[in-house]
C-alpha cells in the first residue's frame, strides 16, 4: 500500500514570510520610524504630506466607527464603571508623580537638571486622548470606559499637571492653557465623529458590523499613521542633530522605566480588583499613556524661555514614541484573545 511521503520541511524564506504576515503591524512600526528618519520633512506637521492634518483626519475617522460599533446601553455601561475610572485617574495623576519622588534622590546631580526637570514633568502630564481609544479598540477592550477616562485626564490634567510640577519645582511657573480651547479641540476632534457615528448607528450599522474586518484594519493603520507623524515631528525638531548619544541614551532609559513600571502595575491592579479583561485593557492602557500633544505647548506655558527647553520635553519626545510602540504590539497580543460568542 502507498504511503504518502513526508511533507518537505519549510524553507527559511517560507518560515520568513510566515512570520512578517502574521507580525506586519511590528514590522509596518519598524517602517514607520526608518522612513521618518529618513525622510522626516514629509510627514512632519505643516509639511509635504501635512501628516498632523492626515492624522487627525485618521483619528477622527476612527471615533465615527467607534461611534457606529458602539451601542447606547454599552457607552452607558462604560460610564458606569467608577472603579475604571478611579484606578487610571489615581495611576496618572498620582502613582506617576509618585515615581518621580522615588527617583529623584537616585539621578539628582548625575543628569543635566534639564533633563531632570523634563522626567518630573513627564510624570506629570494627562493622558492622551487618540492613541488610548485607538489602543483600547484595537485590544478590543472597554472603548467607552477608555474614551471618557481619556477625556476626563486631558481636561483636569489642564490643572493638575501645573499644580504637581510646581509641588516638585520651585520656580517652574504656574502658567495654565487656555481650558475653552482644550475643551474645543477634544470636543471638534474626537467627540463629534463619535455622537455622529451615534446618530448614524441606526443606518449604517449594518454595514458596518458586515465589514468589521476591515473597519478593525483601520485602527492599525491609524496607529501606524500616528507613530510615523509622531517621529517625524521629532526628528525634525532635531531629536538625533541635537542631542549627544549620552542624553538620547538616558533619555530613552529614564522614559521607558516608568512606563514598564507602570503597565506591570497597572495589570496587576487590575486583576487583583477583579476587572474582565476589557476593563483591565482600558485600565493598562489609559493610565500609562502620556499626552505629547498637549504636553509640548503646556510645557511652553509652564516653563516659558527656559534655556533647557529643548531637554525638558525630551522626556515626552520619548515617551511618546516608546509608549506607541510597545502599547501597540500589546495591544496586538490582547486582540488574539479568542473571540466570546
Amino acid at each position: 500500500m502507498p504511503t504518502t511521503p513526508p511533507a518537505a520541511p519549510p524553507t527559511p524564506l517560507h518560515k520568513l514570510r510566515k512570520t512578517l504576515h502574521k507580525e506586519w503591524f511590528l514590522v509596518g512600526m519598524l517602517g514607520a520610524v526608518i522612513l521618518a528618519t529618513l525622510l522626516p520633512d514629509l510627514g512632519r506637521s505643516g509639511g509635504v504630506l501635512h501628516g498632523d492634518v492626515l492624522a487627525d483626519i485618521g483619528i477622527a475617522i476612527v471615533f465615527f466607527l467607534h461611534g457606529l460599533g458602539i451601542s447606547f446601553a454599552s457607552m452607558r455601561q462604560g460610564l458606569l464603571r467608577w472603579p475604571v475610572h478611579v484606578v487610571v485617574q489615581l495611576t496618572t495623576f498620582v502613582v506617576f508623580p509618585l515615581l518621580w519622588w522615588l527617583l529623584e534622590p537616585l539621578v539628582a546631580g548625575h543628569i543635566p537638571t534639564g533633563l531632570a526637570l523634563g522626567f518630573c514633568y513627564l510624570c506629570a502630564l494627562p493622558s492622551t486622548i487618540s492613541s488610548s481609544v485607538a489602543m483600547t479598540g484595537l485590544a478590543r477592550g472597554n472603548v467607552p470606559a477608555a474614551i471618557f477616562n481619556a477625556t476626563l485626564s486631558s481636561v483636569i490634567g489642564i490643572v493638575l499637571t501645573p499644580l504637581i510640577v510646581a509641588l516638585f519645582v520651585h520656580g517652574a511657573g504656574t502658567g495654565a492653557m487656555n481650558f475653552a480651547d482644550a475643551v474645543f479641540s477634544i470636543a471638534r476632534l474626537l467627540l463629534l465623529p463619535l455622537v455622529v457615528g451615534q446618530l448614524l448607528r441606526p443606518v449604517l450599522h449594518a454595514w458596518h458590523h458586515k465589514y468589521k474586518r476591515y473597519t478593525n484594519l483601520l485602527d492599525r493603520w491609524v496607529i501606524l499613521l500616528l507613530v510615523y507623524t509622531a517621529f517625524c515631528d521629532s526628528v525634525a525638531s532635531g531629536l538625533w542633530r541635537d542631542n549627544g548619544a549620552g542624553t538620547l541614551l538616558i533619555a530613552m532609559l529614564g522614559a521607558g522605566l516608568p512606563l514598564a513600571i507602570v503597565l506591570v502595575l497597572s495589570t496587576w491592579t487590575a486583576r487583583r480588583l477583579g476587572f474582565n479583561t476589557e476593563d483591565e485593557i482600558t485600565t493598562v492602557f489609559c493610565g500609562s499613556k502620556k499626552t505629547l500633544a498637549s504636553g509640548v505647548p503646556m510645557a511652553k506655558l509652564l516653563f516659558g524661555a527656559h534655556p533647557a527647553l529643548g531637554l525638558i520635553v525630551l522626556p515626552i519626545m520619548f515617551y511618546h514614541q516608546i509608549q506607541l510602540f510597545v502599547c501597540a504590539m500589546l495591544a496586538n497580543r490582547y486582540a488574539r484573545r479568542p473571540e466570546i460568542t
